[in-house]
């Protein structure tokens, strides 16, 4: 458990199913910077607002409210109102949303969310039950819970999308992504990568920024986060993760990380399971 002023956060992984992640906070300063998700994003809004940069536009979750983000969204998070906020968070991976889809009669393809900000749905509930219950020790309730609700955001608020969507990235970004992950801890300069992949570093900038949504700095950032996830849920310590991931040191690597995850990595590092009632 973190607790920071006014503000708490515990992460941890599902109790029946390691491929969803939870979170529980209370924000009043933090800001989460722009970041993407691999998976889906479905958070209930118990108290506050939470005030987001999506597709463009600012949105405003109250009270009550259901957020739902698509995989791979650039978004941001922080206080809509001076108190902050306080939410509930699943963080489905795809494979579990799309399977959920199928049992339901969905025709092939991915899941889609139209609407980022959802007031006065019946699934809000579900999603409430479903977390809690994800607290517990109870493999059975927790998992039929957790399906019960995204069934029902599903039916109520999502819209499939076909497998091809058309949104290939251009070669020059693709090759640039691909040197990014594989020099995750030496990256090249801008210059030195726009050289790499045939074009001019401003011009890279620009299209990179226009495929993924972030510029490349930005999206190193993120796979190094990414990354270091992984090697925090196999235990190794944050100073090492550091090192394996690029970072400068234990500090610069928790600064990243709390901007994108929510919590700094040695409280995610430790809370990977349910807390204690």
């Amino acid at each position: 458990m973190t607790v920071v002023s006014q503000e708490v956060a515990h992460y941890w992984r599902h109790p029946a199913l390691p491929d969803v992640d939870l979170l529980r906070a209370r924000y009043v300063t933090h800001r989460f910077s722009r970041h993407t998700h691999d998976g889906y994003v479905v958070a209930l809004i118990e108290a506050g607002v939470e005030a987001f940069e999506h597709a463009g536009s600012t949105e405003r979750a109250p009270k009550g409210a259901l957020i739902t983000l698509n995989p791979d969204v650039v978004h941001t998070g922080y206080a809509g109102a001076p108190g902050g906020w306080a939410y509930r968070v699943l963080y489905p991976a795809v494979d579990v949303v799309a399977d959920v889809a199928a049992e339901l009669g969905a025709r092939r393809g991915t899941p889609y969310f139209p609407q980022s900000v959802i007031e006065a749905t019946p699934a809000a509930a579900l999603v409430r039950a479903a977390h809690r219950a994800g607290e517990g020790g109870d493999a059975l309730a927790a998992s039929s819970l957790l399906r019960t609700a995204l069934a029902g955001v599903l039916r109520h608020h999502a819209r499939n999308v076909p497998a091809d969507t058309g949104t290939a990235l251009p070669p020059s970004v693709r090759a640039a992504r691909d040197i990014l992950h594989d020099r995750m801890v030496n990256p090249p300069t801008l210059e030195e990568l726009a050289e790499a992949v045939g074009t001019r570093p401003f011009r890279l900038i620009r299209a990179f920024r226009a495929a993924t949504g972030l510029p490349p700095h930005a999206y190193l950032n993120q796979v190094r986060v990414q990354h270091a996830r992984r090697l925090l849920d196999k235990g190794l310590r944050p100073a090492e993760v550091a090192a394996r991931t690029g970072f400068a040191d234990q500090a610069h690597l928790t600064r990243h990380f709390k901007r994108i995850v929510g919590v700094p990595p040695g409280a995610y590092r430790r809370a990977r399971r349910p807390p204690r009632r």
